[in-house]
């Protein structure tokens, strides 16, 4: 889930939504009054200087703990651990903390949202709040308004011209950008790693053989190490010593494990499968991973 989460936020992150708009020529100006010129990004931008708490006299960089409220967690005062399931959960589309959730059950929901008086929790009809008046605009950074014109700019988008044009505009300026996906991976201990991961899925034990090397007795000596499981190959890695050249095969066989493609006809999206197509094709989830290998 790191790896995804990095992943997400590179291809659609708030700093590549910003470098997004200044690719497009969007200039960014302060927010005067009511209208702006078309072709502009026009917001409030956040005055510089450091922000104090509410008591005036603590520096909020300063506090990290005041920097977790409003994240949505129950005991978001305290400093509690933050493992992968609580930030799939509690946490943004990145795995980063919110800011701007309350918890307050007596909150008036968002503008529009549909009520219900029924508290036994069966079906009723809903009644539609009525909209509230436009509230002056929040102070943003740069990039963070950037980001919003981008996502706001897709739904405006799929609203108007609708699914098609929406996948065609992401796979134009969204997945057309090469990203790395090996870097993102930093195994700690690919060794044991890479042994859990064939016991669990009953493969042969793996082994390191030596395949090639070259100035042994030398100043820079090269080995070329493999990891096999039985009589295939799963990874190779080469090294200063016998031992890296192990540790980066077993990398290498770990990385082919979890960048492993499948062919593009088996791969079905949900937004294939809308509409017309939806009767010739059939939606399938794919699997990421079945677990964690160490639990």
């Amino acid at each position: 889930m790191p790896v995804l989460f990095a992943a997400q936020y590179a291809y659609v992150g708030p700093a590549t939504l910003a470098v997004m708009r200044q690719e497009w020529g969007v200039e960014v100006v302060a927010a005067p009054g009511q209208e702006v010129d078309p072709g502009l990004l026009q917001l409030k931008r956040v005055t510089p200087g450091n922000a104090l708490s509410e008591d005036g006299m603590t520096r909020v960089k300063d506090m990290p703990t005041l920097r977790r409220l409003g994240s949505g967690r129950r005991n978001e005062a305290w400093n509690y651990r933050r493992g992968v399931s609580s930030r799939i959960v509690y946490d943004d589309q990145f795995g980063d903390l919110r800011t701007d959730v309350t918890q307050d059950p007596d909150a008036p929901p968002f503008a529009g949202a549909p009520l219900t008086s029924n508290p036994s929790g069966a079906i009723s009809e809903s009644v539609d709040t009525p909209v509230q008046p436009a509230t002056p605009t929040d102070a943003s950074t740069v990039e963070s308004a950037s980001a919003t014109f981008i996502r706001a700019l897709t739904g405006a988008l799929h609203l108007h011209a609708g699914p098609a044009a929406t996948k065609a505009f992401h796979n134009a300026h969204v997945l057309s950008r090469h990203l790395a996906l090996h870097t993102l991976f930093a195994f700690t201990h690919p060794t044991r790693d890479l042994s859990r991961l064939c016991l669990r899925e009953n493969f042969e034990p793996p082994v390191a053989r030596l395949i090639s090397e070259t100035g042994r007795l030398s100043r820079s000596p090269v080995f070329v190490v493999g990891v096999y499981s039985g009589e295939d190959k799963l990874g190779e890695g080469a090294g200063g010593s016998l031992n890296e050249a192990r540790v980066r095969a077993a990398a290498a066989a770990l990385r082919s494990w979890y960048l492993y493609s499948p062919s593009p006809e088996e791969v079905v999206l949900p937004s294939e499968v809308e509409g017309e197509a939806g009767r010739t094709r059939t939606w399938k989830p794919q699997m990421v991973d079945v677990g964690e290998i160490i639990t």
